[in-house]
């Protein structure tokens, strides 16, 4: 049996509903033409095979690619079934993941028209989130009410594979693209579980369907307290969280609890949007590239909470846009932050596309709160830490809730 490590945060960032919600936060969108080393063209045709630019390190003797390239064509077992395309796509993809970078990818041309179709499509797949720690791939959270969570999956659920694919050090993006599918097809998980300190594997079959889900609701608890559920950050969350706002300023409350957990992230401008009800003008996260050069990204809205005494609920599955409003509203001391360490969602990816309809995801750069603290792999460290286990998770008792209306009740509340 293979021996699992536990992760140092059990989840990372990646919604399986679809391909495309992984890195929505942070995309630079961009055309560039074909490399000048290689170009291949869907006909399999190569061209350019001669032409080596000028700025490679004197060391880098590219003639070894095509000596190699030669050598698999002429030997392999299976050379009349290999393409020219298919070797040179690998060659890219093990380029780009010679960076080390889970998030920086090489996409083909069929997985890049998925990823690009589905940031503004309808979403078919499990409906939950995953990501890679110790290359180990695990379950950040299943999302309410979809095939994922009615299936029984649970966040820090290790993927031990796929149908019949092993995940032992796969890619995030090739793990999500066998994952997702078609409405009513079948996808069987084979999940891991810590259970009394031992690991406990099922296969778990779950029928793929569309996925549809609010990402933002509120309620009003005992004491006058309202609860935001913020679970996702997309195009349709400004205009309802602003009718919430309205509705809970008319309501006068005596505090709030934003909850976090489980909120992979989404669109960067709607992040600032909601942090900025409670931090107002100023930079709600600092955007910051290699060479040392910042960007301020300035709250968007006009700090209406800002009196309200807040309370945020995070987890491990807190991550990117999530992390952004967590950490503005602990670096302005607008809230107080209760739960577990956040799962530190914090590069940038840019996406570049290729003539012939391939793409690049590559990380060019990392997100800081406004105090200038690295979001990236750190996380967010909550202010009080309150875990809950699998076993309130099975019984449905928040103690993270509780702690969070204790400390308005008993802190805030005069």
């Amino acid at each position: 049996m293979r021996k699992l490590q536990p992760p140092t945060v059990y989840f990372t960032f990646i919604a399986l509903s679809a391909l495309a919600l992984a890195f929505i936060i942070g995309f630079s969108w961009g055309q560039v033409s074909g490399s000048p080393i290689i170009s291949v063209f869907s006909s399999g045709e190569i061209v350019n095979h001669d032409k080596v630019p000028e700025y490679l390190s004197d060391d880098v003797d590219f003639n070894l690619f095509w000596k190699v390239f030669d050598y698999i064509k002429d030997n392999a077992l299976d050379k009349e079934a290999l393409l020219d395309t298919q070797l040179i796509h690998g060659a890219i993809s093990g380029m780009v993941a010679a960076i080390g970078d889970p998030y920086s990818v090489y996409l083909p041309p069929d997985l890049s028209k998925e990823f690009t179709d589905e940031l503004s499509g309808e979403f078919e797949g499990i409906g939950a989130e995953i990501g890679i720690r110790n290359n180990q791939l695990v379950i950040i959270a299943p999302v309410r009410d979809t095939p994922a969570e009615r299936a029984g999956l649970k966040s820090g659920d290790y993927i031990l594979q796929i149908d019949d694919v092993d995940t032992q050090d796969i890619s995030l993006d090739y793990a999500v693209s066998i994952i997702r599918g078609k409405k009513g097809t079948t996808v069987v998980l084979k999940i891991g579980r810590q259970k009394n300190g031992e690991l406990e594997i099922n296969d778990v079959p779950i029928v793929r369907d569309v996925i549809d889900f609010d990402s933002v609701e509120w309620q009003l608890l005992d004491n006058n307290i309202a609860l935001i559920e913020l679970h996702f950050f997309n195009g349709d969350t400004l205009g309802d969280f602003n009718q919430i706002v309205r509705e809970i300023l008319n309501l006068n409350v005596n505090g709030i609890v934003l909850d976090l957990r489980g909120n992979p992230g989404g669109f960067l401008h709607v992040a600032n949007a909601v942090a900025g009800e409670w931090v107002g003008p100023g930079p709600v996260v600092i955007e910051r590239h290699s060479d040392g050069t910042e960007i301020r990204h300035e709250g968007r809205n006009l700090a209406r909470f800002a009196d309200i005494p807040t309370v945020v609920l995070i987890n491990g599955g807190s991550a990117s846009g999530s992390e952004i409003v967590a950490g503005a509203l602990q670096d302005f001391e607008q809230a107080t932050i209760v739960g577990m360490q956040s799962f530190g969602k914090g590069s940038i990816q840019d996406l570049k596309e290729f003539d012939n309809g391939s793409s690049v995801k590559l990380t060019v750069a990392e997100w800081l709160t406004p105090n200038g603290r690295s979001i990236n792999e750190e996380g967010i460290l909550p202010d009080i830490e309150v875990d809950r286990t699998i076993e309130d998770l099975d019984t449905d008792v928040d103690p993270q809730l509780d702690k969070a209306l204790e400390v308005l009740n008993t802190l805030f509340i005069k």
